[in-house]
């Protein structure tokens, strides 16, 4: 059985999330690591936080890859007395390399958009926001649903497919309404209502809806033709299906890589459960105070 190295693990995610496709503001690609050490198993999460440090560690890992970049800003110092520094440094010192695929992974075929379309049923799709230079990807996904359904029972769906947050579903709109063409975007979405209206959705899938520009699409909707509406995820919920699909094509494109030098084998990917989203509970006024 023949190895992969770090550089061909690097390639084959490159061929998948090309970084030229990346936001401009964005960072992604290998954090840290030596390109010349051997992979065999390869941990996939959504976020570069100290609990997947942990898991990565246990399980033995000898690279971690996130959707979330460790250094979107610029930093001036490494050191292991800072949080983000203690990451690399824990990693490093087992042996642990890191990449990340940001943007480049919202936009790409089977990258985010496509998983959360898919989770939700979303059929005969195209990109929300297509790429000039290649219409089959872009950001987020638009289509429709096999079957036109309830606002309340598509919002249940979507929280049947996703993992469980303390945020839970939240839903904008009459529950008992009908819908059937449906946008998506992992992450946070609100900057694309007007796409979406542009698309004519009946119902908007996406992540971080803060209140003014929520309200003022709801109102807009409302005193137009009711739609879209709106599903409100956690972040880390929207873009936790990319993960299967990146582990799957991901030891594929290895595979293949191996196999056409004449080689063989591949390397074993784990898709991470823990939840990283950042809120843990939520409260409720106790009946008595209602």
């Amino acid at each position: 059985m023949t190895h992969a190295s770090l550089a061909d693990v690097v390639a084959v995610l490159d061929g998948l999330y090309p970084p030229g496709t990346a936001e401009g503001w964005d960072s992604v690609g290998l954090i840290a690591g030596d390109p010349s050490a051997p992979v065999r198993r390869v941990l996939l999460a959504v976020d570069p936080v100290a609990d997947v440090v942990d898991e990565a560690l246990e399980w033995g890992a000898d690279l971690v890859v996130t959707h979330h970049p460790l250094f979107l800003k610029g930093v001036h110092s490494v050191a292991a007395t800072t949080f983000k520094g203690a990451v690399v440094h824990r990693l490093l010192t087992a042996g642990v390399a890191l990449y990340n695929a940001h943007t480049n992974a919202d936009a790409a075929p089977r990258g985010v958009a496509d998983a959360l379309a898919d989770a939700v049923g979303i059929v005969d799709r195209q990109p929300l926001v297509a790429r000039t230079d290649d219409a089959e990807t872009g950001i987020g996904r638009v289509g429709r649903l096999a079957e036109p359904t309830t606002l309340g029972a598509f919002a249940q769906r979507v929280a049947d497919a996703l993992p469980a947050t303390a945020q839970g579903i939240r839903v904008a709109g009459d529950v008992d309404a009908q819908v059937t063409t449906v946008a998506v975007v992992g992450g946070s979405g609100d900057s694309l209502f007007d796409a979406v209206r542009a698309a004519r959705a009946d119902v908007y899938v996406t992540s971080d809806l803060r209140h003014h520009p929520a309200s003022e699409l709801r109102e807009r909707a409302l005193f137009e033709d009711g739609t879209p509406y709106l599903v409100d995820t956690a972040h880390f919920a929207s873009e936790w299906p990319w993960l299967r699909y990146a582990a799957t094509d991901l030891a594929a494109g290895v595979g293949a890589l191996l196999s056409s030098r004449g080689g063989t084998g591949t390397v074993t990917c784990k898709v991470s459960t823990r939840v990283t989203d950042p809120w843990t509970a939520v409260a409720h006024p106790r009946k008595d105070q209602q």
